[in-house]
């Protein structure tokens, strides 16, 4: 293969429309826009959603359901990844810098998922009743 010799395949490319070029374009005088009216004009420009004054759809509905604006700084952390970090020592702060859970994480919650083989000390971090029998069947504690 040269390079000189490579080209698009077949129907790949075709040539650009040219608008308002005259009867025999197929596209000329009014170049596909119609006639009269604000989409037609340069500079015919709306806002997205907007409705020419109606009150829009996205105004019309109402609202629904809740959404926590503090559900950012809310993680979980899987009890088989507790086995992964080093130490026996677990806080926040260790989960944050072994990548575990987000910077911007306040609450972190441990939950039963996987296992655990080593004992592990959690620190200042909430655990679920499943997860806390495990991590204390492996001769770990949670403080």
């Amino acid at each position: 293969m040269q390079l000189n010799s490579i080209k698009p395949a077949p129907g790949a490319k075709h040539p650009k429309r040219r608008v308002g070029r005259g009867i025999g374009s197929g596209l000329g005088k009014t170049a596909g826009r119609g006639h009269k009216g604000q989409k037609s004009r340069a500079g015919g420009f709306h806002k997205i959603g907007f409705e020419g004054g109606q009150m829009p759809l996205q105004r019309r509905l109402p609202k629904r359901g809740f959404v926590s604006p503090t559900k950012k700084n809310d993680a979980e952390v899987r009890l088989s990844a507790l086995g992964r970090i080093p130490g026996d020592t677990i806080d926040i702060l260790i989960l944050k810098q072994a990548g575990l859970v987000s910077g911007s994480a306040l609450n972190v919650k441990v939950i039963l998922s996987g296992k655990i083989e080593r004992a592990v000390k959690l620190q200042g971090i909430p655990v679920t009743k499943g997860a806390k029998a495990a991590i204390e069947a492996a001769g770990g504690s949670v403080e």
